[in-house]
């Protein structure tokens, strides 16, 4: 949080301002790094995006980095390169509590989403709530690391090889977030991250797939730029003409080299950007603390959220509604946002059978999520603190 000393004219025009619920940390660095990029001439996927796939891999302890377009796309090749979708009536468990992309993946590989409910805690896929859905027809699990909360990866990864299911980790909010003191990503069959202006480390688009497998990085490589056998890059790097072949139906997934520079400078703000999350996080939790019918996000006992998003959870004992605490909020210049939407009670997943999702329902329908973002005050999350406080009193 900053700690400048302001001006009375400052206080009385923040005081009147509308707090975010987030707000991207992009200067100038990366405006001349992006600037750079066109003016070298390079300014589609090239030597720009090998690097940041480089440098991003070794951040998230993976030995490889395939770098996309969007966090969609991240997740779409992540499975087809897992092998999913390949039988007929191949189901993925996947958490209903999530972005609707991530349900979105299966159908993308003719698969079909089988919704498993999740931790009330933290928001994430547990080995009891996978293993409920499970059937002959299962053939991947799409764990979410929810908001920035680090699922309990050897858990989960322990119950997957053991049932010879493939697991692909959705890891679009968790950059910078540790599993048992190592990066979320490290160890991952495959990881699938976005880097939308909502996440930390931001491309304004654009996604990676990471993995320790040669292969499968390879096969994402081709299938990223239409299953070409040669980058477009490496075409226009040789010396002598080069004749491409498709190998098999691909997409146009590529990331930028503009992308990738602002992801460079981006990946370098990283460990300050978590660190100001969790200041600001810490004081959330100490404000709000002891508030009946009010729980806040916290670190699992097993690893450190990036508190991507910090959500608080309502119950019967919250004098008012999570829609009229919204309200309120909103009443009083404070940007924020519902909880984190559950895909079985949308219109798209109206065909798919599902059983009562007890904690979902909970948390997408009593939970908000509240701003944190780099330079927010302790005036303005005051603010925030106090119509909390006074819709519980």
């Amino acid at each position: 949080m900053s700690s400048a000393v302001v001006t009375e004219a400052e206080a009385e025009a923040e005081a009147a301002a509308r707090i975010p619920v987030m707000v991207p940390w992009l200067g100038e660095e990366e405006a001349e790094a992006a600037a750079e990029a066109v003016r070298s001439g390079w300014v589609a996927q090239g030597p720009r995006v090998a690097e940041f796939e480089r440098a991003f891999a070794a951040e998230v302890g993976a030995a490889y980095g395939v770098a996309c377009s969007s966090g969609t796309a991240a997740l779409h090749l992540g499975l087809v390169a897992l092998g999913v979708g390949t039988g007929d009536g191949d189901e993925v468990v996947v958490p209903s509590l999530s972005f609707i992309a991530t349900a979105n993946a299966a159908r993308y590989v003719n698969a079909v989403p089988v919704f498993a409910d999740v931790d009330l805690a933290t928001g994430n896929l547990t080995p009891e709530t996978v293993a409920a859905v499970l059937t002959p027809r299962t053939r991947a699990v799409i764990l979410v690391h929810q908001g920035g909360v680090p699922a309990d990866l050897d858990a989960l990864r322990g119950l997957c090889r053991e049932r010879g299911l493939a697991l692909l980790e959705d890891a679009a909010c968790a950059a910078g977030v540790r599993y048992r003191g190592a990066p979320v990503g490290a160890g991952a069959q495959a990881a699938a991250w976005s880097f939308h202006p909502r996440k930390l480390l931001t491309t304004g688009e654009g996604g990676m797939v990471t993995t320790d497998d040669a292969e499968a990085a390879a096969r994402m490589r081709r299938l990223r730029e239409h299953g070409m056998n040669v980058s477009a890059a490496d075409r226009h790097a040789s010396a002598k003409p080069v004749l491409e072949a498709y190998l098999e139906t691909g997409f146009n997934y590529r990331m930028t080299d503009i992308q990738a520079a602002v992801g460079l400078v981006q990946l370098r703000k990283l460990a300050p950007t978590v660190a100001e999350r969790r200041e600001i996080a810490a004081r959330y939790q100490r404000e709000l603390a002891g508030i009946p019918g009010l729980s806040p996000v916290t670190d699992p006992e097993y690893g450190r959220t990036n508190y991507q998003s910090f959500w608080v959870r309502l119950d019967d004992r919250f004098p008012v509604s999570r829609d009229e605490l919204l309200l309120r909020l909103s009443d009083a210049g404070v940007s924020a946002r519902r909880g984190i939407m559950a895909a079985h009670m949308e219109p798209a997943y109206a065909d798919v059978s599902t059983p009562r999702l007890p904690a979902t329902e909970a948390l997408s329908l009593n939970s908000l999520i509240l701003p944190v973002f780099h330079g927010m005050t302790a005036a303005q999350q005051d603010r925030v603190v106090a119509v909390v406080k006074a819709a519980a009193s």
